[in-house]
């Protein structure tokens, strides 16, 4: 039998318990063979093996193949810088190795947020005794007594209860807090079940003693976190990407080296230098200075994010936000301001909105309408000595409407009946200098039937008007509002109030209208959604009716939208709920976490990219399993926040839509330097082909290549990665999932265009420098000697001016480079300093020298570059100038 369908003694018989709870020595024996009151984790990866696991990916393998390569040629062929380019390669292996560890043992952290969540102390009875005891230590058949304030420790079955009323939103998503009985009830499931208090929820008032059914990892709070950890987290659209451009990139520079090694050796070349010149072609495909760069390029947009309210805790979520295609929402906290507020009243035949209230009090309908408002209430004053009231926000609401027209609650209480799920309101006795008064205040079906009379405008009685109170609620209803009838009846003198019985021949003072209001600028946020191509759906708790009226208000549906229950989500297989999210306007209620968890997978089995936001327990499976999870940073849990990809510090929708923004420019930025990077790729390859093919000197040396990936591009590279959103950014659809970070056109500007022109010039430079000292074709120069550092100097700094040039080229594929615009983005200049000021270093200081192989260079060598560099920017600037005109007559 279900635990919430028996009466208390066969639900105490079934469970070898009583009334006075368990005996000491058997709580103990149960707790050996139920195990302690706590979430606990599943088989987890060990925290080495997980470290361990980030060295060993394809991209790492190649780099460290590279750097045992390099190892092997210092050993056989040493002063070739190999050992500096070992040490630059491991350090780059392990830098992307630890941060990508941290990123991922972060999940782990989301148990201890579960566990933090259940109180620490409970009362509980042993052997006929109230003890305080830790909540890890009960066990099914202890019997606690609860409290309003209490977090409910464990699922449990009320015994006894008076007044109890549970906030279950952490569990079941309904902002509003709910009413829990005793009695039996015939419920399909215990979340249904009016007479249970199931762990992780709070007592919001009443006190009543409860039997424990499940503890630990039974409770439907167990269940959830049991969701949560099976629940496999999506890898990012842009971590798949750059696994695929790594794999892609690394096969390719790992094919070139080998074959360019045997056709060194087929040439008549040593060995040793094949096998320079092969790992020279490695080192300079492979953009070591690559994974760093994404990485600081994501956590500098996080610091712009976290300036706009959204403080994201993955990096690559930053990206994802500007791929999604699809935003589900919760209504409570995210599109409405999570208060209850009154939006109208309607008494004496008359209704009264909030602005109009203190002019409306004046009137006696009202003023009895609030006096019931100001004193039928379980509220309790604020702790800490705040100002305010702690309870139920609708009684919270009605309070302060009635304090907001001048009414302050000062009548003597003498006893209350309180609110019940059987009943559906509640009921104060109060003395006032005319007299005892009830007041009674509830839903509309449970109040009018015990009223028999209504409160004029002057203040006097009437006959109910049914008629007139039903088109009253006629039109509250269809606002979506929540209604609340208020009565009174004067008691007779001497009259006892022991029980319901005395919610008899009331006389109706009016109807409250409340609703959770919109937040301010939400209706804008939609509508760029809209206008971004991004659809929205709502998730919500809440009743079907005021997730539509909300829905109305705000904009999100602008005719009849499809309703999606909870109970219909549960009801359907997976092609079925497939076809019925791909409606457009789409409002899915009353939903649990397996039904949002169903949703968020139904999409993303479509092809969308899914971001999600949530604040509850029962949230957060579909968090973690969301392309990206976005948790609420004011109301949310501990445990929504750990399983979350992102935390809303403003718990504002309009948020989630500025951080879109900043992750659509992400993407753009990523392509940006990303083009920028790869250009150098090219004056690098070229140099070894030219040494291996034409048995020239080698124009560039292997660590003056890392001087370049991971020295001068850097900074620069990076000032592309942060640059600003573009005005026309959120006028695009999403891009596809199918689109690449490395496409073909970006590889053909990069290595086609601009990487030739730049290894043209550095060629030009390298060997007009040459021939003007008297150089002849075919001499070999030994590698200290003075010419051959001198020119091989002179080609790594045209490289270094021709990406001065390109990085102004890079900061888009069709809009023109002038004016630079350096206001919008200040580290593009700061780059440029640290770009020309490091290869300065590398040329002229004793250092630089030593370390890299350079020699000083003369005025005329800089003065040959930058017609070069003025060439090529005239170059891609005319190229430009043909795609928009191109784009143009498309559009045409």
């Amino acid at each position: 039998m279900d635990i919430w369908r028996g009466q208390v003694e066969v639900v105490l018989r079934g469970l070898d318990s009583a009334p006075a709870g368990l005996s000491a020595a058997e709580a103990a024996r149960r707790l050996a063979m139920f195990g302690e009151n706590r979430v606990e984790a599943f088989g987890r990866e060990s925290a080495a093996w997980a470290f361990g696991r980030e060295f060993v990916h394809f991209f790492a393998l190649i780099l460290w193949f590279a750097a045992v390569l390099a190892v092997v040629a210092d050993r056989f062929d040493p002063g070739q810088g190999m050992a500096e380019l070992a040490v630059a390669i491991v350090a780059v292996i392990l830098l992307n190795g630890s941060f990508s560890f941290w990123q991922s043992y972060r999940a782990e952290r989301a148990i201890t947020a579960l566990r933090a969540m259940l109180p620490q102390r409970v009362n509980v009875w042993r052997g006929g005794e109230l003890t305080d005891a830790l909540a890890a230590t009960l066990v099914p058949g202890d019997v606690i007594l609860l409290e309003a304030g209490d977090s409910v420790p464990a699922d449990c079955r009320l015994i006894d209860a008076i007044g109890v009323r549970v906030n279950a939103a952490t569990l079941t998503g309904e902002s509003r807090p709910v009413s829990r009985v005793a009695e039996s009830v015939a419920a399909a499931s215990a979340a249904e079940a009016h007479n249970l208090v199931l762990a992780g929820t709070s007592m919001v008032a009443g006190h009543g003693r409860a039997v424990v059914f499940a503890t630990g990892m039974r409770t439907e709070f167990g269940h959830i976190a049991h969701l949560t950890q099976r629940t496999a987290e999506r890898p990012s659209p842009l971590t798949l990407e750059i696994k695929r451009m790594s794999r892609l990139v690394a096969v390719a520079a790992t094919a070139l080296g080998v074959l360019f090694f045997f056709v060194g050796r087929a040439l008549g070349v040593p060995f040793w230098d094949s096998a320079l010149f092969a790992i020279g072609i490695i080192v300079a495909n492979v953009p070591e200075g690559l994974l760093p760069t994404v990485t600081l390029s994501l956590a500098m947009a996080t610091q712009r994010m976290a300036r706009r309210n959204a403080l994201v805790r993955h990096l690559p979520a930053v990206e994802t936000l500007g791929a999604t295609t699809v935003i589900c929402t919760d209504k409570t906290g995210t599109l409405t301001e999570n208060r209850m507020r009154v939006v109208t009243l309607a008494a004496g035949g008359t209704a009264c909105e909030p602005a109009a209230v203190s002019g409306c009090a004046a009137a006696p309908a009202m003023t009895a309408l609030l006096a019931v408002a100001v004193d039928c209430h379980s509220l309790r004053p604020a702790p800490d000595r705040q100002a305010g009231w702690t309870g139920d926000p609708m009684e919270i609401a009605l309070v302060e409407c009635a304090a907001r027209a001048g009414i302050a609650g000062s009548a003597t209480r003498l006893a209350e009946l309180p609110f019940e799920a059987g009943r559906n309101c509640m009921s104060v006795v109060c003395v006032r200098p005319d007299g005892s008064h009830l007041y009674c205040k509830g839903a509309p079906e449970a109040v009018l039937p015990a009223c028999t009379g209504q409160r004029t405008a002057d203040g006097g009685v009437a006959p109910l008007a049914e008629a007139e109170i039903g088109a009253a609620l006629e039109v509250m209803a269809q606002r979506g509002l929540r209604v609340l009838a208020l009565a009174s009846r004067t008691l007779a003198e001497g009259e006892v109030v022991t029980d319901e019985s005395a919610e008899r021949e009331l006389i109706l003072e009016g109807l409250a209208g409340l609703e959770d209001p919109p937040r301010a600028d939400v209706g804008e946020a939609i509508a760029r959604c809209r206008e971004a191509g991004i659809r929205v759906i709502m998730v919500t708790g809440d009743h079907p009716a005021t997730a539509l009226a909300v829905a109305r208000e705000i904009g999100l549906t602008d005719a009849t939208p499809r309703i999606l229950r909870g109970e219909d989500i549960a009801r359907m297989n997976a092609a079925q709920l497939q076809l019925a999210v791909e409606a457009r306007q789409l409002i899915c209620a009353r939903v649990s976490a397996e039904h949002k968890l169903r949703v968020v997978q139904a999409l993303q089995a479509q092809g969308e990219v899914v971001a999600v936001t949530g604040d509850g327990v029962n949230d957060a499976p579909a968090l973690r399993a969301a392309d990206i999870g976005i948790a609420m940073g004011r109301s949310g849990t501990d445990v929504a926040k750990e399983a979350a990809d992102m935390v809303l510090l403003d718990d504002h929708f309009a948020t989630i839509v500025s951080a879109v923004e900043e992750g659509r420019a992400v993407f753009d930025n990523l392509r940006k330097f990303l083009t920028y990077i790869l250009s150098s790729n090219i004056p690098e390859i070229v140099p070894y082909l030219a040494f291996a093919l034409f048995r020239v000197p080698l124009p560039l040396t292997v660590i003056q290549i890392l001087a370049v990936d991971l020295g001068t591009d850097m900074l620069p590279a990076l000032a592309l990665g942060v640059e600003p959103p573009h005005a026309e950014t959120m006028k695009r659809p999403p891009r596809p999932r199918s689109a690449r970070l490395l496409d073909g056109p970006l590889v053909a500007r990069a290595y086609l265009f601009l990487g030739v022109m730049e290894a043209a010039a550095a060629l030009a430079v390298f060997f007009g420098l040459l021939l003007a000292t008297g150089w002849h074709w075919g001499e070999v120069l030994d590698r200290l000697d003075p010419l051959y550092r001198e020119a091989t100097t002179a080609c790594l700094a045209t490289i270094v001016v021709m990406q001065v040039a390109n990085l102004f080229l890079c900061r888009d594929a069709r809009r023109p480079a002038w004016p630079p615009g350096l206001r919008a983005n200040p580290l593009l200049l700061w780059g440029l300093v640290f770009e020309l000021a490091l290869i300065l270093a590398v040329v002229y200081l004793p250092l630089g020298n030593r370390l890299f192989g350079t020699e000083p260079l003369g005025a005329q060598v800089w003065l040959a570059m930058l017609p070069l560099a003025l060439a090529m920017a005239g170059l891609e600037e005319g190229r430009k100038a043909w795609a928009r005109r191109r784009a143009r007559r498309a559009f045409r």
